[in-house]
């Protein structure tokens, strides 16, 4: 089963237990999962569709953050709970030791030497990494090893 076929699954399992707060955040998901298909007349696989999960996780990310800001509590569950909906479709995560693997991995293959190469460690780990790590991350990790 591909993973839209099981948010497909989910939305209807949702309806069925009138799990209203889920139902949304599902067709959230799926809206925009549609519109990136309409946009790039394309049928996105499990990749493409983790990396709309993580896109929609981040403006959540930043939306608590703002909510929370201005006191607005009350949005900011909203939004946790919509967190919570969207990251149990994303893929497993990698671990640390995972991760610090690859980037050594990517860096010998690359031969980067400085921090000026990091453009071409992030391109082979990119497409390796994706959806599975937060990038942020690995780009720290990148660029601290080339710093040392």
């Amino acid at each position: 089963m591909t993973l839209k076929e099981r948010i497909s699954e989910d939305m209807k399992a949702a309806m069925k237990a009138k799990e209203t707060a889920r139902l949304a955040a599902i067709r959230l998901l799926l809206a925009a999962i549609k519109q990136k298909e309409v946009d790039e007349q394309v049928v996105l696989d499990d990749a493409a569709i983790a990396a709309v999960i993580d896109k929609m996780l981040k403006q959540r990310k930043d939306s608590i953050t703002q909510y929370e800001a201005a006191g607005r509590q009350d949005l900011a569950d909203a939004e946790k709970a919509e967190v919570t909906v969207l990251s149990a479709y994303k893929p497993a995560g990698l671990s640390e030791a995972e991760i610090a693997a690859a980037v050594d991995a990517a860096v010998a293959e690359s031969g980067a030497a400085s921090a000026a190469d990091m453009g071409k460690v992030m391109a082979i780990l990119k497409p390796a990494l994706a959806g599975k790590a937060d990038m942020a991350e690995v780009s720290k990790l990148v660029k601290a090893k080339l710093s040392a």
